[in-house]
């Protein structure tokens, strides 16, 4: 992927200290915004950086634009903008480079925007008044973005039966659409989601979204090609990962059983773990392709102990054994 002439090295597919990227250039992005500390960079770094969820405590506060990329493979090829808390367009200068960034150029070639809700900081009035503002903002920009709400952190005391949750989601959902219809918003199409980090819900969500950035055609391709594949093969479910962040981008069209999915993703876990212990090592530069070395083919040379008589000699008339080492 091309980064302004930049060669930096990718980890796991995700760049640690990434240059300042070119902000007008048309990779895919998804916009991650939403109050502050509600975990939009948290969620990221466990996504695809790795990140154990226990270490995000530690993590600072996002004070400015960072741009991250996420190149796996040919399916999992987009830009991260992780915004500050609570930023407001119409408040705020939005400074990425030592230059302005208008919200054309933010929203214009953006794919998908994942506004965060911090389930556990209520009263939500003022983070779902700034939600509904910016999705005002950014579809008169680009009404081609897909919107998507995650509802965070629902875990801990405060969600311990799914009601819980459920109500969580309930409450915002039902508070945000009745804003944006009074604002005469309503054909907007937003989708809702319950997640945490300390769950396999993080990862779906994602999964739910990256889907969104692939054409609709390849979608449908790979959807076939799995629908054909759980029919021949005598399978309930089936998924297309992508092994370094765990999400799929594709799968048939049975609905997503959860717990199916939790299996695979923790078998991928258990495979890559053992990949790195027992798994094949690329060959030394002194082998050949074949990965044999040319001295492995040669026969033993063959010890004999020390004696007066001499060494017959070898049937054929070969030489002797090679001479005693110093």
């Amino acid at each position: 992927m091309q980064r302004n002439g930049s060669d930096e090295a990718l980890w796991d597919g995700y760049a640690l200290d990434e240059p300042m990227v070119d902000i007008s250039e048309t990779t895919p992005r998804i916009l991650l915004m939403g109050s502050r500390r509600s975990g939009k960079s948290s969620m990221a770094g466990v996504v695809f950086q790795k990140m154990p969820p226990h270490e995000t405590l530690f993590m600072d506060s996002t004070s400015a634009l960072s741009i991250k990329y996420v190149a796996n493979n040919p399916f999992v090829q987009f830009q991260i903008w992780d915004f500050p808390g609570d930023f407001d367009f119409a408040r705020e200068e939005l400074i990425y480079g030592g230059q302005a960034v208008s919200p054309q150029l933010v929203f214009g070639p953006c794919a998908a925007l994942v506004f965060v809700v911090d389930a556990q900081d209520e009263p939500y009035q003022d983070s779902l008044v700034r939600l509904v503002k910016t999705v005002q903002l950014a579809y008169q920009v680009n009404p081609k973005i897909a919107f998507e709400v995650f509802v965070h952190k629902v875990d801990g005391d405060l969600f311990l039966t799914d009601e819980q949750k459920i109500d969580c989601q309930h409450e915002v959902q039902q508070t945000v659409l009745e804003d944006l219809a009074e604002m005469g918003l309503d054909m907007v199409h937003l989708t809702f989601y319950l997640t945490s980090i300390y769950d396999h819900t993080i990862f779906e969500a994602f999964s739910k979204v990256s889907q969104k950035l692939m054409p609709e055609q390849h979608y449908s391709t790979l959807e076939n090609l799995l629908n054909d594949l759980i029919s021949n093969s005598n399978m309930e479910k089936s998924f297309l990962f992508d092994v370094v962040s765990k999400i799929y981008i594709a799968t048939d069209s049975n609905p997503v059983d959860m717990q199916s999915y939790e299996l695979c993703s923790d078998m991928i876990d258990v495979v890559v773990d053992v990949s790195c212990i027992y798994g094949l090592h690329r060959p030394k530069p002194s082998q050949p392709p074949g990965g044999v070395d040319k001295a492995a083919k040669l026969p033993a040379p063959k010890l004999q102990a020390e004696s007066d008589a001499p060494t017959p000699p070898a049937p054929g008339g070969g030489g002797g054994g090679g001479g005693g080492g110093g």
